[in-house]
């Protein structure tokens, strides 16, 4: 997984709602969210770029750093 800027809207019940995204050099805008969860790497959430691209985002708790991954058919590629 490689470390990407991203830009969240954080609710009052701890649901965390990602906007955009900066990764490799370019914005990109969540056209949907799907399944969060939360384990011992992280908080995951599943998003959704142009073109139906699918990308799990996972923020560290204990450096605050996010991370994409690519998914397709619920495996991840990266």
């Amino acid at each position: 997984m490689e470390e990407v800027e991203v830009t969240a809207r954080f609710g009052p019940q701890g649901k965390i709602t990602p906007l955009n995204i900066k990764w490799k050099g370019r914005v990109h805008q969540v056209e949907s969210t799907g399944r969060q969860w939360k384990d011992e790497d992280g908080w995951h959430i599943l998003i959704m770029l142009a073109g139906e691209r699918v990308f799990e985002l996972v923020l560290t708790l204990g450096d605050g750093i996010w991370r994409i991954n690519a998914v397709r058919d619920g495996k991840n590629l990266a």
